[in-house]
């Protein structure tokens, strides 16, 4: 493991000089501000020795450049919304945030594509995209407060992936400051090429590993002008999850196939007070979103999915309203309600497997002192699965985690799965990382990782150990 240096005056200085005296934070307020993401265990919690605001890829290239000088780390952060651990400063050093880097550059009408920093909420490049008659596809949950670049950096998934794929299959090139500080442009908005290695492939997912991603350029898509949100409405989970098949067998190609179970349900209808969610004693929410350019063709999908419900023994079928979805996106936020410090998994299985899958999980935790809860994207096989310390203590809830962690990794990769669908490795998993990924692909990761990173100063302690 790297030893990296102090942060010294010196070091301060030559940051201040590289951006602004105004743009280097150092007071207590603010480096406690950037000790966390979305973690909420405090035993986790690492303070910056200092944070930045870069305007623009220069800048983000001087800091790089300077930490390689003082070996110091650097942190990239977005929104601040990860679940893994991503943006934790583990070894101290810099936190270098990303809001300065906030436009959104060019929307081509004519190639369909759009160009925009960093910085940019999730958010605004879908509204725009929408205002202007196109679709921007990536879609997380997050999507008000998460950064498109932290959306690259993890590969981001969400609820439109079963028809337009993950956040990777939206984009056509990156601009990125790399591990040593130059500044360098991959891909272009090409439909097709085939001119040497992909690299702006191998950057997204990298968790700010490989480059820090400075500007996007996205595919856009048209915007179909007729859509529809089902709630099927089941009190089996096996059920609720055997409409995924049958809806991809009848050719009805949905936008979307969310999952949530009753606990989450009962939560987030009380964390939004909504106490008229539909069948909130017993109810399993499936949403299904139809999206189609006719309105004729809307209907028979409809009608299709309906009774593909009906028949996999949904108890009720409505049309759902913007309050469901309200609660599909707060599922997180709800469970706070329950327990401060909660964890959730994000593992991936084949489709095929998901049933199964479930089912394992359910009869597993069974054995375990925290409650479960399963939120879902069922459309594409990815299960999030949200446990509560409640009132464990530190080393009983640690106990216990760790124990059915691996019951539950074990099973999924016996069934040919993976430790993260959507979320990352960050921290959290990267110890897991290590033990489950085949020993020549991780290799090959290390050698990347010192190939583009000499002094591993960016995100260190993320994916995997080099």
């Amino acid at each position: 493991m790297t030893k990296y240096n102090p942060v010294t005056d010196e070091f301060l200085a030559a940051l201040k000089s590289a951006l602004g005296a105004e743009y280097v934070y150092t007071d207590a307020a603010t480096l406690d501000k950037y000790k966390t993401d979305e973690e909420t265990d405090e035993r986790y919690f690492h303070l910056p020795d200092v944070v930045v605001k870069p305007a623009n890829a220069e800048e983000i290239a001087a800091v790089v450049k300077l930490c390689n000088k003082y070996l110091v780390p650097v942190t990239v952060r977005g929104g601040g919304t990860g679940i893994n651990d991503g943006a934790i400063p583990f070894f101290g050093g810099v936190v270098l945030l990303m809001e300065r880097l906030n436009k959104i550059i060019e929307l081509n009408k004519e190639g369909m594509y759009l160009v925009a920093e960093a910085g940019v909420r999730t958010i605004d490049i879908q509204e725009l995209a929408n205002a202007n008659g196109y679709l921007y596809a990536g879609d997380p949950c997050s999507a008000e407060s998460c950064q498109i670049g932290g959306n690259l950096a993890t590969n981001a998934g969400g609820n439109k992936a079963v028809r337009y794929g993950v956040t990777r299959n939206q984009v056509y090139g990156v601009e990125i400051v790399t591990p040593t500080g130059e500044i360098v442009e991959l891909g272009a908005p090409l439909k097709k090429c085939s001119t040497g290695y992909c690299m702006e492939q191998l950057v997204i997912g990298s968790e700010g590993t490989l480059g820090i991603i400075t500007k996007v350029i996205l595919k856009l898509q048209p915007l179909p002008p007729y859509r529809i949100d089902l709630l099927a409405v089941f009190t089996d989970p096996v059920q609720a999850m055997s409409v995924v098949p049958k809806i991809a067998k009848a050719g009805i190609n949905p936008t979307s196939i969310e999952y949530m179970d009753n606990a989450n349900v009962r939560t987030t209808s009380q964390f939004l007070d909504f106490t008229g969610a539909p069948h909130l004693d017993k109810g399993i929410y499936v949403i299904i979103t139809i999206e189609t350019f006719d309105e004729d063709e809307l209907d028979t999908k409809m009608e299709q999915t309906n009774d593909i419900c009906e028949e996999c023994g949904a108890i009720d079928v409505l049309e759902a309203d913007d309050r469901i979805w309200a609660m599909r996106r707060n599922c997180l936020e709800s469970v706070r309600l329950v327990s401060l410090v909660c964890t959730t998994d994000d593992v991936v299985v084949p489709v095929d497997q998901m049933s199964e899958m479930v089912k394992h999980i359910i009869a597993t935790v069974e054995k375990y002192p925290f409650p479960l809860r399963i939120n879902a994207h069922i459309g594409d096989g990815n299960l999030h699965i949200v446990l509560c310390k409640m009132d464990l203590t530190d080393e009983e809830w640690e106990s216990n985690l760790a124990s059915f962690t691996k019951e539950v990794y074990d099973y999924a990769y016996a069934h040919g799965g993976r430790l993260s669908g959507e979320h990352g490795i960050g921290a959290k998993k990267s110890r897991f990382m290590e033990e489950y990924t085949p020993s020549g692909e991780l290799e090959l990761m290390r050698r990347i990782k010192v190939a583009w990173d000499p002094n591993m100063i960016l995100n260190p302690g993320k994916v995997f150990n080099p």
